[in-house]
């Protein structure tokens, strides 16, 4: 029997992004964002003022070198004074390398700033998630929190380290640069720079036509990566049905839309610096017209012209620059937005103020009329109650999605009940923190998850400060240390992702060592003894014999042995529990149970008696 009990009524939210490159996204509320992102960047405000001291310095070094290019020509090319002219070219030499110099500093302080920033907006995400409970996990994709560790960050990281400074070097360059044209000339500068609004105009719709065609990128590589989880994560379904040309066709259809859209995009990205070289070379040509015609007039030095002229080369690149980062400013914008969106989700179970640990129990469990909707109005269990003393073992059976998973999560308090109370030995579990409760409990499940790691690392989960010793004699207590000795390594075998590299029978006794080595007062078997063969079933048994040996344990049954030892058998239906007994006793009712029995377990003895 499986349990995900009412697996119909948990919503799940298909969401996320995929990430590499801006979204051109908007975040709705840019100034809020830009507050909160100011106070998670509190302790690096002094390198942030020494940054933009060194971008201010070397912005007007920047200035200073086409003005100092003019002087030399008016003042000594003009009059043939090498010495002068010697002189001015090192004052040039040491003004770009001075800006050089400045350049690189805050270059390399800003990527340490934001790689720290990141990382402390990484913590505080991972942080988060351990903290939210279950119910939010239940209704976002695991992608798309994932994606807002990695991808959204990241764009963050991009903006700080790189972004940010384009962006403020370049409206200083722009700023300074008509300053500088005015005050060299007004007749000139205001004849140069008349061509400025239809610059911006030509800006301005591009950058918008680019924040489009990114958005729809974004949304179209959200289903490509959603595409690629499910066919990688489900491959051997895929394999299994022989859907490996379905597969191929999906991906094909969804990367067919992320490459038209990305044509776009990328189109309207390349034609940027084309559109920018020839507006330069045709300003470029209007300047030299215009201060060619001033100067016959004696109104404008050469010396000067040339300044203009190298200004107005210069002008565009800062333009280009800040169109190219408009975008990836609004993407940070919107992945901070997003980022700040799950700090903000609040946990649902929660400890209360005055809460203590629970420390040292007998293993008593009440649940006392207890009922839980998943969602309001949708009832998953109605009235449920039951008393269990210490060292007694509960075997819950019913159909899928009777609510018997559900029982044990909110023993385990990942959820709270919606009326009623669950107490272990008298006390409300609502009154005790959760890692205390949960450090009391033991949980072998039917799909056991092992971590990448060695087999020891996989075993030590139980308990962390346990020694190597004491793992191995968990294993043996296990029946695991058997076939460790036989793997390449032994204990210090590594395990593949999610241990596909063990069988299953394999990843439910090393669960069973971790289980023991945890040394729970309240233990909970989820379907411990399904899949496995007869003979590794033999072992899982031998080994939970030991396991329950003086432990409180509910046991969510799927073969036969278990359910016969059980002190009492709960028979959960229609989100409720409609029989309770010994095993013999409610086969003698003749009720629901027995007609499960008849219809499932006595087949399964047969199947068990002819291998």
């Amino acid at each position: 029997m499986t349990n995900q009990s009412s697996s119909n009524s948990r919503p799940r939210f298909i969401g996320g992004h995929g990430g590499g490159r801006p979204t051109g996204e908007k975040a709705k509320d840019r100034r809020g964002t830009l507050r909160r992102l100011s106070d998670y960047l509190k302790p690096y405000h002094g390198r942030l003022l020494l940054v933009a001291l060194l971008v201010l310095l070397a912005t007007i070094l920047g200035l200073a070198g086409p003005a100092l290019l003019g002087r030399a020509i008016d003042q000594y090319v003009i009059h043939n004074d090498i010495d002068g002219l010697a002189r001015i070219v090192l004052i040039m030499a040491v003004v770009y390398l001075a800006q050089g110099i400045f350049t690189t500093l805050h270059g390399i302080i800003m990527i340490r700033v934001g790689q720290y920033f990141v990382a402390d907006i990484r913590m505080a995400l991972f942080r988060h998630f351990q903290a939210l409970s279950m119910d939010y996990h239940d209704r976002h994709r695991t992608g798309d929190l994932m994606s807002r560790i990695s991808n959204d960050s990241e764009t963050i990281n991009q903006i700080l380290s790189n972004g940010l400074i384009q962006f403020t070097t370049n409206i200083l360059s722009l700023g300074g640069i008509m300053v500088a044209m005015l005050l060299l000339n007004l007749p000139l500068a205001i004849g140069t720079l008349i061509i400025l609004p239809i610059m911006l105009f030509i800006t301005k719709t591009i950058t918008e036509r680019t924040r489009v065609a990114f958005r729809g990128m974004q949304k179209n590589l959200g289903i490509l990566n959603a595409v690629m989880e499910e066919n990688i994560t489900g491959i051997r379904a895929v394999q299994a049905y022989a859907q490996e040309s379905a597969a191929i066709t999906q991906f094909q259809d969804a990367s067919a839309a992320y490459r038209k859209v990305g044509i776009r995009a990328d189109f309207i990205t390349a034609a940027l610096g084309p559109m920018f070289t020839t507006m330069m070379i045709l300003s470029v040509a209007a300047t030299a017209l215009l201060g060619g015609w001033l100067a016959l007039r004696d109104l404008v030095s050469v010396g000067v012209l040339a300044t203009f002229v190298i200004y107005i080369m210069n002008f565009f690149r800062p333009m280009r620059g800040i169109a190219m980062v408009y975008n990836q400013l609004q993407s940070a914008l919107a992945g901070a937005e997003r980022i700040f969106a799950v700090l903000d989700a609040t946990p649902t179970v929660t400890d209360a103020a005055d809460a203590e640990p629970l420390r040292d129990i007998r293993g008593a469990v009440r649940f006392e009329r207890v009922s839980f909707a998943y969602q309001p109005g949708e009832l998953v269990l109605n009235d449920i109650s039951l008393d269990v003393r210490p060292g007694a073992t509960i075997a819950l059976v019913g159909p899928t999605g009777a609510g018997k998973t559900t029982i044990i999560s909110l023993l385990s308090r990942f959820y709270d009940v919606s009326g009623g109370r669950i107490c272990i030995d008298g006390v409300d579990i609502r009154a005790v923190t959760q890692n205390s409760i949960r450090e009391q409990l033991g949980i072998v499940l039917q799909d056991t998850f092992l971590f990448s790691g060695t087999v020891m690392e996989n075993i030590r989960y139980g308990r962390l400060d346990a020694t190597d010793a004491e793992i191995i004699e968990a294993a043996k207590l296990a029946n695991a240390d058997g076939f460790i000795h036989l793997l390449p390594r032994g204990y210090q075998t590594q395990v593949s992702e999610k241990g596909h590299n063990f069988s299953q029978g394999q990843r439910q006794l090393l669960a069973i060592a971790r289980a023991i080595l945890a040394d729970p007062r309240i233990l909970i078997l989820d379907e411990a003894t399904s899949s496995v063969d007869t003979r590794t079933e033999i072992h899982i048994q031998e080994a939970l014999l030991r396991l329950l040996e003086g432990r409180t344990a509910f046991v969510i049954a799927h073969r036969l042995s278990t359910i016969r030892n059980a002190d009492q058998v709960l028979v959960v239906n229609d989100h409720r529990i409609i029989e309770r007994g010994a095993h013999d006793e409610l086969l003698a009712a003749r009720g629901f149970y027995h007609q499960l029995y008849m219809s499932q377990y006595h087949r399964l003895e047969e199947l068990a008696a002819v291998e």
